[in-house]
């Protein structure tokens, strides 16, 4: 399977290479094991530097989970995660620091990610602690820091309860790159937030990207959020990634059946659209613990045949910088109008 890094001969900094994540499912007071949830099932995949990656997909696809492979905030079940060129899985003690350390994480909820018996010069400060950066020097990143995310001075000493949605996004994002890190991971950042501050956000994101060049692993089920935010999409069902590709192709020509239903299913921004053909999925999604065998979309997929009922498709290289996992990307003439 090629892994591909984003239109650059540089190393990537993050690499996943058939990563997987199995929850064990228990039952009974004994609680014994009757299964396993695989909430990401052989993923492999390739981040640039500087590169602004989103990954959809439908609640419970696996995209959380996936980015918390990354700072090994979890421990996959098999596969390999580089950072850097180094192994995350196999990193212990200092190492492990070292690599967490030029990682950030902007979570979905501001609200319950500050401490809330804490002021927010507290919070925004707690990396710098960690590191032994105390006294002036760590006042001074601090100020640095929020101006950086367009705060003022008088909010380092409120609770975060005294701050507005907006506010408390952006104190979150201030503690995450406080350190100054290479990646920031973006747990739906902005789900929680009213859609102008949304909007706020969104461009407070692309400036921090410019200045400081940070690569972002953006998760999102908000189509019209990682189109505006990132450089590719990577989308995954059921655990696994089912396209990759950059922002431009995969809107006005998906590979993938499910990609298609996606886009097809985001409200057109043209109201002359609302008319225009539509992919649709029937039925609901399969279970994680019992898969269908074959591909795994096959059930609710329209265009499924017996070899998609029969073999696992494999994520191929499909030109132009795109991957997908279907049998038959070639065959299909996917259109989806979303202007």
């Amino acid at each position: 399977m090629s892994i591909r890094p984003h239109s650059t001969t540089e190393t990537p900094l993050i690499v996943l290479e058939d990563a997987c994540k199995y929850f064990p499912v228990r039952r009974g007071l004994t609680r014994r094991v009757v299964g396993h949830a695989r909430a990401v099932d052989g993923v492999s995949l390739a981040v640039a530097r500087g590169e602004a990656l989103g990954v959809v997909g439908e609640s419970g696809s696996g995209k959380t989970t996936l980015a918390r492979l990354v700072p090994r905030l979890i421990q996959s079940t098999r596969g390999r995660v580089l950072y850097d060129g180094q192994d995350v899985e196999t990193a212990s003690g200092r190492d492990l620091i070292r690599i967490r350390r030029r990682m950030g994480i902007v979570f979905q909820d501001p609200s319950s990610s500050l401490n809330p018996r804490t002021p927010v010069r507290g919070s925004i400060a707690r990396p710098l602690e960690l590191q032994g950066i105390r006294g002036k020097e760590a006042t001074r990143r601090v100020l640095e820091t929020i101006e950086l995310v367009n705060l003022g001075a008088e909010v380092l000493d409120r609770y975060p309860h005294q701050l507005s949605g907006g506010q408390q996004q952006r104190a979150s994002i201030a503690r995450a790159i406080i350190l100054r890190p290479q990646l920031l991971i973006l747990d739906e950042p902005t789900s929680a937030l009213d859609v102008s501050v949304q909007a706020q956000i969104l461009n407070l994101l692309q400036s921090l990207q410019a200045q400081i060049g940070l690569t972002y692993l953006f998760i999102t089920h908000n189509l019209s959020v990682v189109r505006y935010m990132s450089d590719r999409i990577g989308v995954m069902y059921l655990g696994r990634l089912v396209e990759v590709a950059p922002v431009g192709p995969m809107q006005d020509r998906p590979l993938h059946p499910y990609t298609a239903a996606l886009f097809s299913a985001s409200p057109p921004l043209n109201p002359r659209l609302r008319n225009r053909q539509r992919y649709r999925l029937v039925g609901d999604p399969p279970s994680l613990i019992s898969p269908p065998p074959g591909c795994s979309l096959h059930p609710r997929c329209v265009f499924a045949v017996e070899q998609c009922r029969e073999e696992v498709p494999l994520l191929v290289d499909a030109g132009d910088g795109r991957q997908v996992a279907c049998h038959r990307w070639m065959q299909l003439a996917l259109a989806v109008q979303t202007g």
